[in-house]
Formats: C-alpha cells, sequence, structure tokens
C-alpha cells in the first residue's frame, strides 16, 4: 500500500511540474526584495494599458488565451515604485504579437509606456517600471533564469 501511495504522489507531482512554471515560484520573496523596497497593496501599474489586462483578462482573451491564474506585487521604494503582474493561462500563451504593441503603441518599451514583458509557455510576466529599476532587474533575472 505504502509503494501505491508513493507511486500516485509521484504521478501528480510530474503532472504539475509538466505543465510548466508556476508563478508561485516567480514571486520575489523577502529575502529576494532589495533594500529600501517595500511591498504594497496600491497598484503602481505606470500604464493604463497592462492594468486594463490584469483588471479584466477576460477582455483579452481571444488574442492572449484564456488566464488561468493571476498575481501581483506592487513595490515602492523612497525613488522608485512599479509592479510585477504575473499571468498563468489555461494553454500555451499566444499573444506575443499582439501584446508589445497593446503595451507600448509601438515596437518597444518608451518613457510614456515603460513596461517590459517576458514569455514562455503558458506564463508571462509583465514588469512596469521605469528604467534604471533595481528591483526590476533582480526579478528580470529571476524570472528569465526560471523560465528557460
Amino acid at each position: 500500500m505504502k509503494s501505491v501511495a508513493s507511486v500516485l504522489i509521484l504521478l501528480l507531482f510530474a503532472g504539475v511540474t509538466s505543465q510548466g512554471q508556476s508563478i508561485d515560484s516567480l514571486k520575489l520573496t523577502g529575502k529576494e526584495i532589495p533594500g529600501g523596497y517595500t511591498l504594497s497593496e496600491e497598484n503602481y501599474c505606470i500604464s493604463v494599458q497592462p492594468r486594463t489586462l490584469y483588471n479584466n483578462p477576460e477582455l483579452f482573451e481571444a488574442l492572449l488565451g484564456k488566464v488561468k491564474r493571476k498575481d501581483i506585487q506592487n513595490f515602492k521604494s523612497r525613488d522608485d515604485r512599479g509592479c510585477i503582474m504575473y499571468f498563468e493561462f489555461d494553454d500555451e500563451f499566444k499573444g506575443e504579437g499582439f501584446l508589445g504593441a497593446y503595451l507600448w503603441g509601438e515596437d518597444k518599451p518608451s518613457k510614456m509606456h515603460p513596461e517590459t514583458y517576458a514569455a514562455k509557455k503558458n506564463i508571462l510576466v509583465i514588469w512596469s517600471f521605469n528604467s534604471g529599476s533595481e528591483i526590476k532587474k533582480v526579478s528580470e533575472d529571476k524570472v528569465k533564469t526560471l523560465l528557460k
């Protein structure tokens, strides 16, 4: 009986990991947050476009896919503030061509629309910080390492 339980646990674990990365593992933990930054409940999204996507992902379902789960981390410091939005889709993220144009209104980030993003399999992460943000760099490095 013990071996049957072990096999079931292994199968369950294999099923979870085969679906891709978990957004929980991508989030910054307390020890990863640079000094001077604090988490906040207030949404510090810089532009309205990513905020609209986060608040109403169903509006974009036909273009991006169906969001299974989402989460956000809002950070502030004396000189910086912004947010990291995490999306997990039911299937593979399919909005690569649309998302950049939607976020920026052109082909790359700008001072008015500084958001950047990374997508891999069923995961999308959007950073809404001004350029030079220390916490954005820490998060990008973590996410890009884990989403390889």
